[in-house]
């Protein structure tokens, strides 16, 4: 059986060990982020901005909703390094359910080297998840729990590397007890009025069964990555002009209308 992780982030305590790096080598090889379908194939993205800001590379796109779809959220980690990926939908992140500022903090996913991981639904045990799908903002999980619209259709994704650790003069053979996994409050929240009806969110699913186990994972400050993809309806798309989504004018030189035409007056026999 494979089990998924959970890194819950650890806090160095100060000892007489040598200061690290400010910097290192960028991350070798890339990680890639994809909204699949249950079905397996990706939803339509369409690229919007990539750039590059205090130490993090980031990497906005709009996505096509389809309304009632379950979805989930791919990383494919081709670096040979393990990392640690902090994903938020709708603004709440998805192992605590937490308001999610991405930061490395957080409770998060560990994807180990040259993996792939594919993350299904919000977290509400050690084993179990309830599903992702695309529906109004008014039956999203966000609302209904936490009456909370400030991100709503949004799935963020922020990737962290591992710090480097010095390595000690010899090594004894000892064994670490990882720490028990995060629980999640179950506070009542009211619901919130959106104030436009027209917006995506992501509902909350069935149950599905997804294992994990907590490891320890002490992450770097800053995030190597950021993905960041707004999730909307085809009409909104479209509106947006984001989407070419009226008639199709045809190709001039490709498609031939047949036999010359007359000019306009000329008499025809």
């Amino acid at each position: 059986m494979r089990y998924t992780l959970i890194g819950i982030v650890t806090i160095a305590m100060a000892a007489a060990t040598p200061a690290f790096a400010l910097s290192r080598a960028p991350l070798p090889g890339e990680v890639v982020v994809e909204i699949v379908s249950d079905s397996g194939s990706s939803f339509r993205t369409i690229p919007h901005q990539s750039f590059r800001t205090n130490g993090t590379q980031v990497v906005k796109n709009y996505l096509e909703a389809r309304k009632g779809e379950n979805y989930g959220i791919v990383i494919r980690n081709n670096t040979l390094e393990r990392i640690g990926a902090v994903i938020a939908v709708d603004g709440r992140n998805i192992i605590s359910g937490k308001k999610s500022e991405l930061k490395n903090s957080e409770t998060m996913y560990i994807v180990n080297g040259y993996d792939n991981a594919r993350y299904d639904g919000w977290r509400t045990s050690q084993d179990q998840v309830h599903k992702f799908y695309f529906t109004e903002p008014v039956d999203s999980y966000s609302i209904k729990t936490f009456a909370d619209s400030s991100a709503m259709g949004v799935i963020a994704v922020a990737i962290y590397r591992e710090k480097e650790r010095p390595q000690p003069l010899y090594e004894g053979n000892k064994s670490e007890l990882a720490p028990a996994a995060p629980s999640r409050g179950s506070a009542a929240r009211s619901k919130e009025k959106m104030l436009s009806d027209e917006g995506a969110g992501t509902g909350f699913g069935a149950a599905q069964y997804s294992p994990v186990v907590t490891v320890v994972f002490e992450p770097e400050r800053v995030p190597a990555q950021k993905m960041l993809v707004k999730y909307e309806w085809r009409d909104v798309l479209c509106r947006k002009g984001l989407l070419r989504c009226g008639q199709d004018t045809g190709n001039r030189l490709w498609d031939e209308g047949g036999y010359a035409p007359f000019p306009p007056g000329y008499p025809r026999n």
